[in-house]
């Protein structure tokens, strides 16, 4: 439960609204029968969280646009491969990096390279959850916007999206192992872009 106590820092950020409680899995599966209203509630329901996500890995609000409707047309496209196992934000964050992520790919832009993080060893959080949870609102907002790509995103989805580790491996595709490596460095990256910016204040 370390990342418990940076909830109420992190989770307050304007940009970090909480989704409402409701079946996207019944939605999906009416998606799934070729229900066009069905679609139109969940792009509803999840545009902003999804749009908020994406920007996380590009700063190109146009880019992220254009990925949000690719994201609900592969949604359109693949509901009926959608078995219920995890939940629905779960299921299309994981369609919405995808996307993202071929799109990047295709057009050579850079994608962040997770590699030396995933061989560093994991260290213990708790000093960043106290420094997290004391931030303002402003600071926590400007730091985060300066950390890289891979750092914001799994900031977002623990912190914003409140999902689980075994939530955010399915998402993203990694095992929990690396999930709990990652955010533990991304929390140690926030940590260092908070204390330089009151380096600058003072």
């Amino acid at each position: 439960m370390g990342h418990v106590t940076a909830h109420r820092g992190v989770g307050e950020l304007s940009w970090m609204q909480q989704q409402p409680a409701c079946d996207d899995r019944q939605t999906i599966q009416r998606i799934a029968t070729g229900d066009r209203q069905a679609l139109t509630e969940l792009y509803a329901r999840h545009r902003l969280m999804l749009f908020r996500y994406l920007l996380q890995l590009t700063p190109d609000h146009g880019l992220a646009e254009e990925l949000l409707q690719d994201t609900f047309v592969a949604v359109w496209k693949s509901a009926r491969d959608f078995e219920g196992r995890s939940s629905g934000t779960t299921w299309l964050i994981g369609i919405a990096r995808r996307q993202a992520h071929n799109t990047l790919r295709r057009r050579g832009l850079p994608l962040a390279d997770a590699t030396a993080l995933e061989t560093m060893a994991a260290r213990d959080p708790e000093p960043e959850d106290a420094l997290l949870a004391g931030a303002a609102r402003e600071q926590l907002a400007s730091a985060i916007a300066r950390l890289a790509p891979l750092h914001r995103e799994v900031l977002v989805l623990t912190f914003a999206q409140e999902l689980s580790y075994a939530e955010i491996a399915v998402a993203l595709a990694i095992p929990v192992g690396t999930v709990k490596s990652r955010l533990n460095h991304a929390k140690r990256a926030l940590r260092a872009a908070l204390e330089a910016a009151e380096g600058v204040e003072r």
